[in-house]
């Protein structure tokens, strides 16, 4: 017995030292949500943080059976890489090759897999990258010649023995080019036509347009490094010279990891169960993927005006899917990294004067802004730069932001001139609907996106608030105090015998029949915008003050609040995710998978019930957020639901990006601390805290007793600690006359 004891008091001294030996970056699992519940699952992405260059195995997600060759480029969130590596025998040359694989080992910084093609060759790929720049190490384990193969996909390539340099069309005006070289000389290259090297070719155009390299039978492995751009091949070669010195896949990854580990090391958990780290560090490396910086060397390729650009010592940023991304990841990025955070509003209001219109962008990608989804909020990056001190030009930013409110056409995905419905809402205060069978009379309007009227006018009423916010700042009161007035505008679709936000008619009447649940097509799109009517009751963020005195007070408030987290689907899954896909992650009628919901679980906050926010969101937490293949609940949208995990188990959350204030939830771990952009820290002590100790206690915040269910920035601005004692019963006197602050 005695020894038993003493072994296993060895293993769990073995244990302890292995977990205090892992960094931040081992946390990580890419793995995490790549099988998705309905629509796009999480991909296992290679990169640094904000890097320009971006893989990730090309399969459609874990479930795929076959890799299609080996990943160059992911040039937007989402997509399939651009170009296309094949290594493969002489005999199976194709533009695609088709790979079994096992024994896949992927990490932030890393790749590795074992491949067999359908022939039977077999071979193993190491991969790691810099920002622009990569090394693949690929070993032949079966003895035919060595081929690599470079699909330009829809571009142009040539080749030498000791090159393959070509560029891929992403759109009108954008292309992304490669430059790329092997440690061992080909011994014959050419150009792939019909299954054969055509060696007196050297350059080919067009679709699936492939150089290739033999190699020497004796060449049993193969080392390559490559570099990438968006300006042109001959930077491509650049930028790989400026970035691997030699072909050292090992050191490479070495140094990846040392970047990931100071990146995702400005947040520290010394306090917590080793899968809540994984789920927490994997969610923060989701916040870094985008979006990407696009400048090389000081120079930069903008599709916004199809010009290359000098960055003049502030790098440009793009992909960013500003609807997603606002909510919260802007708002963390803030506390890490506010100079990348100035850097990319300042990118912005680039893009807004390149493309001529001076209209903010609103979905920027690498081919240019695709105004796709609804309302124009990156006015609230800005609003919420401002009110936490960060460095913005006010001025520009304010013509951009009103610009692309007031010039731009409201209707979703569009970026046309404002037309008639734009002129109602300025008149009106609502976008008006169309009943059932009514035409649509504006060419502005998406065929398929439809007006969205109700999910528009609640946007453009909090983009106005956040455009007052940015007035107020350059000191034009009086166009604060419209865009103010402006900011109430959802009061016009409020109905106040049901209590939701109900669309209306061009004649003010209501749509009638309805259903919150189903009505409106699909996604809900012709009165909301992917989620239904029960969901977009709650997006009033700038002023939740007025939604309680709108819905009869605090304890209607807080009956509807319950309500939503209780409302069956009323039809079955299959009919309901049917109409409404993106819907998915439900506590009943809330949906933990899209973004418009992640608010919600705080609103208890503002109605005198804080402890139901610490309910909901370690009961959202834990449901819906795990380390497995489907633990992320819905589209993740680089950081865009990520965030909100970030945030929520660290025990604070900023409701409303434009006030500079976090509401308190309930923090996963005993011991967080934030090491802000400033050098200063802001810790996180939760007491006693534990799966049923979810409650909190009592407070304090930077050594004063602490009675609200909020804070300020201020208050963490220049470090500070927040101590929250926990328990697993409410305590109902915590918190709940000091709400958090609402526009009225």
């Amino acid at each position: 017995m005695k020894y038993i004891r003493l072994f296993c008091i060895a293993c769990l001294s073995l244990a302890v030292a292995c977990t205090a030996d892992r960094e931040p970056v081992d946390y990580v699992n890419p793995y995490i949500g790549n099988i998705s519940h309905l629509l796009v699952p999480t991909f296992p992405t290679i990169h640094l943080p904000n890097s320009m260059l971006r893989v990730y195995p090309e399969r459609a997600d874990y479930t795929s059976e076959l890799l299609n060759g080996l990943p160059v480029v992911v040039t937007n969130h989402r997509e399939r890489s651009a170009f296309n590596l094949n290594a493969c025998s002489v005999e199976e040359l194709r533009p695609v090759v088709a790979y079994a694989y096992d024994n896949e080992h992927l990490t932030p910084y890393s790749y590795g897999v074992d491949l067999e093609t359908d022939s039977g060759t077999r071979l193993h790929a190491d991969y790691a990258l810099s920002h622009q720049s990569a090394v693949y190490r690929i070993a032949f384990e079966t003895g035919t010649p060595a081929c690599i193969v470079i699909n330009s996909r829809n571009g142009a390539i040539r080749v030498g023995p000791n090159f393959i340099c070509g560029y891929q069309t992403l759109s009108d005006n954008t292309r992304v080019y490669l430059y790329i070289e092997p440690q061992e000389i080909s011994v014959e290259s050419g150009i792939l036509e019909n299954g054969c090297i055509v060696s007196h070719k050297d350059r080919a155009e067009g679709r699936d347009a492939c150089a290739v390299w033999r190699f020497a039978d004796e060449v049993r492995t193969v080392n390559l490094r490559y570099g990438i751009s968006f300006i042109s091949e001959e930077q491509a070669e650049k930028n790989m010279r400026r970035e691997l010195p030699d072909f050292d896949v090992k050191a490479l990854a070495a140094a990846g990891r040392d970047i990931w580990n100071e990146a995702l090391g400005r947040i520290r958990i010394d306090e917590g169960s080793e899968e809540d780290k994984t789920v927490f560090y994997t969610s923060f490396y989701r916040t870094f993927e985008r979006p990407i910086c696009l400048s090389e060397n000081g120079r930069y390729f903008s599709a916004f005006d199809g010009q290359v650009h000098d960055d003049e010592g502030t790098p440009f940023y793009t992909d960013d899917w500003i609807w997603d991304t606002y909510r919260a990841a802007h708002p963390l990025r803030i506390l890490v990294d506010r100079t990348k955070e100035e850097a990319i509003i300042a990118s912005y209001l680039r893009m807004a004067e390149q493309m001529g219109d001076m209209w903010m962008p609103t979905f920027p990608e690498v081919t240019g802004d695709t105004r796709r989804m609804n309302s124009n909020h990156a006015v609230a990056t800005v609003a919420d730069a401002l009110a936490k001190g960060l460095r913005v030009d006010v001025a520009k930013a304010y013509e951009a932001c009103r610009k692309g409110i007031e010039e731009k056409t409201l209707a979703p995905w569009s970026g046309a001139p404002a037309g008639w419905i734009d002129a109602f809402y300025r008149d009106n205060g609502y976008i008006p609907a169309l009943r059932p069978g009514e035409v649509e009379t504006d060419p502005n309007v998406h065929p398929f996106e439809k007006r969205q009227p109700v999910a528009v006018t609640l946007g453009t009423s909090y983009d106005q608030w956040c455009l007052s916010r940015i007035a107020e700042a350059l000191g034009r009161s009086g166009e604060a105090g419209h865009y103010r007035d402006c900011a109430r505008n959802y009061r016009h679709i409020f109905n106040a015998e049901t209590g939701f936000f109900h669309p209306k008619d061009k004649e003010g009447r209501w749509i009638e029949p309805f259903d919150y649940r189903y009505s409106g097509g699909m996604g809900a799109r012709e009165f909301y915008g992917e989620n239904n009517g029960w969901v977009y009751r709650w997006d009033v963020p700038h002023n939740v003050a007025d939604l309680i005195a709108l819905m009869g007070g605090n304890e209607r408030f807080i009956a509807n609040l319950d309500a939503t987290f209780r409302e069956p689907l009323g039809r079955s899954k299959y009919e309901f995710y049917a109409q409404l896909p993106d819907h998915t992650g439900n506590v009943g009628q809330f949906s933990m998978a899209n973004e418009p919901s992640l608010h919600v679980p705080y609103l208890y906050n503002y109605a005198g019930q804080p402890w139901k926010t610490q309910k909901r969101i370690r009961q959202m937490l834990r449901t819906w957020f795990r380390n497995d293949l489907m633990g992320v609940p819905g589209d993740e949208d680089g950081g865009g639901m990520t965030s909100f995990v970030v945030f929520s188990s660290l025990g604070f959350y900023p409701v409303t990006p434009g006030f500079p204030a976090y509401n308190i939830g309930s923090p996963l771990f005993g011991k967080a601390s934030i090491r802000l952009d400033n050098g200063r820290t802001f810790e996180i002590e939760a007491r006693n805290v534990s799966a049923d100790n979810k409650y909190i206690q009592s407070a304090m915040l930077n050594g004063r007793s602490w009675n609200q269910p909020w804070f300020s920035h201020s208050d963490i601005a220049e470090g500070g600690k927040l101590v929250l004692v926990m328990g697993d019963k409410p305590n109902k006197e915590w918190g709940c006359d000091a709400v958090p602050p609402s526009m009225d």
